[in-house]
């Protein structure tokens, strides 16, 4: 059943169809998109997990929200570090809630981030990665000038991530989804990484790509 909650941010949440042991993926939308967004998935995954999409805190618009500022300038896309880290805080804040709530020893917890949620997805990760268990990240990039020190890069080894990008993507170009496979071959033990022939999109393809990843990487 999909349910809003209102947790430190405002999440919509589908329960998987048996309560026991689930798994639990968190999605984090979009720079101008909302919770309802990334939700829209979860009937196309694992049944037996349990998802949850929390609206980004900064609103842009109605109905429009973002996980931090951007800068749209001639040379590229522009952040403000500070407001970056604040970001990520709430992100990591949100994580711990529904892990408390949710997660049994048993169960594990994945990222799945699409664009500036990819970013945040990746932040997570490099912070925190005792909390995760793996990382999809979609039609995203690396965090560059705003990047974090990596807490502890033994732990971030042992961290699957599946990286998805599409060829003609015209808001985040391939070749950002090119370097985050370049650095992550360096820093992590298990990568996956797809191009598709889409633009900043996921593509029917890419979902079912997604499933069968999560179904390789989760214990049934």
């Amino acid at each position: 059943m999909l349910q809003r909650q209102q947790r430190s941010l405002t999440s919509l949440e589908l329960s998987p169809e048996k309560e026991s042991k689930s798994h639990l993926i968190v999605m984090l939308h979009g720079y101008g998109s909302n919770e309802k967004d990334l939700i829209q998935l979860a009937p196309e995954l694992l049944p037996e997990c349990r998802y949850t999409s929390p609206r980004a805190p900064l609103q842009l618009d109605h109905e429009m929200y973002g996980w931090f500022p951007i800068g749209f300038t001639p040379t590229g896309l522009n952040v403000d570090p500070d407001a970056v880290k604040e970001a990520l805080k709430q992100c990591i804040t949100y994580l711990e809630e529904v892990i408390v709530s949710f997660r049994p020893p048993e169960g594990k917890v994945f990222l799945l981030g699409f664009s500036q949620g990819a970013i945040m997805s990746y932040m997570t990760a490099f912070t925190r990665p005792d909390l995760l268990h793996g990382v999809i990240a979609l039609s995203g990039q690396l965090p560059e000038s705003a990047m974090p020190e990596i807490s502890s890069p033994e732990l971030l080894k042992t961290i699957p991530f599946l990286v998805l990008h599409g060829i003609y993507d015209d808001i985040l170009p391939i070749e950002k989804g090119r370097a985050a496979r370049l650095w992550l071959e360096q820093h992590t033990l298990d990568l996956t990484y797809h191009e598709y022939p889409v633009a900043h999109q996921i593509s029917g393809v890419g979902v079912t790509t997604i499933r069968t990843w999560l179904t390789e990487h989760l214990p049934r």
